[in-house]
């Protein structure tokens, strides 16, 4: 094997083994939202070296990168209760994660009609404030991750999760977001949040889910006395 596809390995399996105690669905989440900057940026140096070319790798790290810790910052709160506002009176759930992340479920309803990929209309004012909120923090970040309910095969509804999340990502970016500032990632019809046994339940699942996050800053070192 390669000598750097042999790091690139070794640094994903040393990622990914800290998930090993969590149940299944905790395991997906930490290892889908949740690798940190540093790991990132390795697996994205030698992904780079690997192709030739270190942009690609940077990118690739950046996108990967976030398990150095998420900071709660006065700047997230602030994002937090924009959103809160923007979703009130709605089913949108709005919560602060447990490892400081801003996470937004918005369901059915709000989001796609069934085997649709295309944005509903009553989405776009909390997408709106959600640009609001990542233009005026620009140290937070996103990841989106999209969900189709249980109807169609998995030939239909691996694409179409991805191109939900897709989609909320291009409406963002046609905001004024950067691309490179947002993750994307589908889910297909895996992890459901209800019983697909009714066209109600089918809307829960049918959703995008945005985690916004700010990374931790490291301390900077204090520089010893000569």
């Amino acid at each position: 094997m390669n000598n750097k596809l042999t790091i690139l390995v070794v640094v994903i399996a040393l990622a990914l083994g800290g998930c090993s105690g969590m149940s299944e669905r905790q395991q997906n989440t930490a290892q889908g939202t949740v690798i940190g900057a540093g790991v990132g940026a390795a697996i994205g140096s030698v992904i780079g070296a690997i192709a030739g070319d270190p942009g690609l790798g940077a990118s690739i790290g950046a996108g990967v990168g976030a398990m150095g810790g998420f900071a709660w910052s006065n700047n997230m709160e602030h994002q937090k209760k924009q959103m809160e506002q923007a979703t009130a009176g709605t089913d949108i759930e709005v919560t602060q994660t447990e490892n400081n992340q801003l996470k937004m479920n918005i369901t059915g309803d709000f989001s796609f009609d069934s085997g649709r990929a295309e944005i509903k209309p009553n989405m776009f004012p909390v997408l709106n404030s959600l640009v609001a909120g990542l233009m005026s923090n620009p140290a937070s970040q996103a990841r989106i991750f999209g969900h189709t309910d249980n109807t169609g095969t998995d030939e239909i509804n691996n694409p179409l999760s991805i191109n939900r999340a897709n989609n909320t990502r291009a409406y963002l970016v046609n905001q004024g977001i950067q691309s490179n500032r947002i993750v994307i990632d589908g889910r297909s019809s895996y992890e459901p949040i209800a019983p697909n046994d009714s066209p109600a339940n089918r809307a829960k699942n049918r959703r995008v889910e945005i985690f916004v996050f700010e990374p931790q800053q490291p301390q900077a070192q204090q520089q010893q006395p000569p």
